[in-house]
């Protein structure tokens, strides 16, 4: 059989309310260009809503936000509520898409968790394919480090912690940007391979 040659686009939506996440959404990005054949296009939510022809032509949409007293800032929860009449009362324009998403906060859980959650009940509205971070927790024991990556022990996807003190110059660490980076790879290659799949069927 001949090989295919498949070329992926994927899309990173997010918030930064004072450029933690906004960090987090480029490393996210650089994850995703480090995989051949794939592009990306990194929008924050105020681009992404002038912006719907371009989302509905990538292939996969990474989505992120800040967690605000415990779920989605409120800018990123105004796209979400914005794609009901620009994507879904269009048809399911997102459809068999691939998604993923990431969070970060000042505190190291600071209830993450729910914002994770939020973002793939979203995704699963759209008919998306939700893809997991795909990475074991760390820093579990004490052969663990600060250094590891998945540091702070999320599966749904990526999670990050910035000191409330520390300005986007320094904060999150860089474990945080590497795992990351490790989302947008895997994003990035489960895309690849579902267009693939699609190519030969």
């Amino acid at each position: 059989m001949n090989s295919i040659s498949i070329s992926a686009r994927i899309a990173i939506v997010y918030h930064s309310g004072y450029g933690h996440t906004r960090r987090q959404a480029e490393a996210v990005t650089a994850g995703v260009r480090e995989v051949e054949s794939v592009d990306t296009l990194l929008l924050a939510v105020e681009q992404a809503q002038m912006k719907w022809d371009d989302l509905a032509s990538a292939d996969g949409i990474i989505f992120g936000a800040p967690t605000y007293m415990a779920g989605p800032s409120a800018p990123f929860k105004a796209f979400q509520d914005a794609t009901s009449k620009a994507v879904m009362a269009k048809g399911f324009a997102w459809k068999d898409k691939v998604a993923a998403g990431f969070t970060n906060s000042g505190a190291r859980s600071g209830d993450k968790l729910a914002t994770l959650i939020q973002i793939a009940l979203f995704a699963a509205q759209h008919g998306m394919h939700w893809v997991s971070l795909d990475l074991p927790p760390s820093n579990n024991s004490t052969t663990g480090s600060e250094d590891d990556l998945n540091r702070l022990g999320f599966w749904l996807g990526a999670g990050a912690q910035s000191n409330v003190d520390q300005g986007p110059d320094a904060a999150p660490p860089e474990a945080d940007l590497a795992t990351a980076r490790h989302l947008g790879r895997r994003v990035a290659e489960v895309t690849l391979q579902l267009l693939r799949g699609r190519a030969c069927t």
